[in-house]
């Protein structure tokens, strides 16, 4: 059967499934697990719900080949959003993502990272200036061997340089071609529409994006990021949707962390410290009973708790084995009901933070 007696009969939302499939089949791969795939808010490029990320991980605690393998494990299961960040291991950890994708065409793929924090010593080494955002545009388009970034970030928000200043240099970048969409990270919701206001006004780019924390423990963009982010079309890419892995369970209450885990290496641990209290920790194991009536692992129903909301495009996970890709992998697959939603509420109870 030929393609144009075929293609008017498939649903718009499943072409580009369909076709990403055949693609990958014609360069010799085949996807253990079917993932799904969003749009970036509002803007046209499709994202898989689970991305890999690389903080805290590749180029410090993770070995390259190690983390090569997570992303090949990563790009065979569908898993086509790769984050990363100029300030992650001060470059190494873009050298690493970017080798490894080499390994595949770059229009199967979305490469997003970012730029704001300090890459040196100099007083222009840092934030989001004209002068720093093309610099580190054209560093990070090095160390990526790349000749685009499909999603670049404003790691932070700058309050020493003027907003216009910022977006004019991302309007640039896309203009010509360095650039395919421009974003945010922990971007308040008022600095974000100062952001959309003045893009608007000024016909410069639009924010496609912004990079939360957002987990079951942390829900402070519910109360006024996502309703504007929902209104303007601005897609969230969350990241630690898994707590800093409290979220797996592997932390008990009353014990200490596992030799080797994230928790009990202080070089990487401070961002965790909020979620190691007993009582936080009680309240995370009462949720494996919960998850295992499912049919699921606690880390599974934690990522799908974070996509169930529809303006969250993607949960980016963070790996050092394979087989955590795998198994995080296919959570993009679950569904939770009302009744399970509600119960994890019930669960979490006061351990949950709604406020910075």
């Amino acid at each position: 059967m030929k393609f144009d007696h075929v293609l008017p009969f498939i649903p718009l939302y499943a072409l580009s499934r369909i076709v990403y499939r055949m693609t990958i089949h014609h360069i010799g791969y085949e996807r253990t697990t079917f993932m799904q795939y969003r749009r970036l808010g509002h803007a046209g490029v499709q994202v898989s719900t689970i991305a890999l990320g690389s903080w805290l991980t590749y180029g410090g605690s993770v070995a390259e080949e190690a983390a090569a393998q997570c992303i090949r494990k990563a790009y065979d299961l569908g898993i086509t959003f790769f984050d990363t960040a100029n300030v992650y291991n001060h470059g190494a950890a873009e050298q690493i993502v970017g080798r490894t994708l080499k390994e595949y065409p770059r229009d199967s793929y979305v490469l997003a990272t970012k730029v704001y924090f300090p890459m040196g010593e100099g007083p222009n080494h840092s934030g989001l200036s004209r002068k720093h955002i093309m610099e580190q545009c054209h560093a990070s388009l090095r160390r990526l061997g790349a000749d685009y970034i499909d999603l670049y970030q404003c790691h932070r928000y700058d309050d020493q340089t003027p907003l216009e200043e910022t977006l004019r240099a991302l309007d640039d970048l896309v203009t010509q071609g360095k650039v395919l969409y421009v974003g945010v990270s922990e971007w308040s919701a008022t600095q974000i529409a100062d952001a959309v206001y003045t893009a608007r006004a000024l016909n410069l780019d639009r924010i496609a994006s912004n990079q939360p924390i957002y987990n079951m423990l942390q829900r402070y963009i519910e109360r006024d990021v996502l309703p504007l982010c929902e209104r303007e079309g601005i897609g969230q890419v969350v990241f630690s949707p898994l707590a800093e892995g409290v979220l797996t369970g592997k932390y008990k209450p009353g014990q200490q962390p596992p030799q080797g885990s994230r928790a009990a290496d202080p070089q990487i641990n401070a961002f965790m410290q909020e979620f190691m209290s007993d009582r936080t920790l009680t309240a995370v194991q009462n949720l494996q009973s919960l998850a295992q009536q499912g049919g699921y692992s606690l880390a599974q129903m934690a990522l799908a708790w974070t996509l169930r909301q529809p303006m969250v495009s993607a949960a980016i996970i963070g790996a050092s084995r394979p087989q955590q890709v795998e198994e995080n992998a296919k959570a993009a697959e679950i569904t939770l009901d009302d009744d399970v939603l509600a119960h994890i509420d019930e669960i979490l109870g006061d351990v949950v933070e709604y406020e910075r």
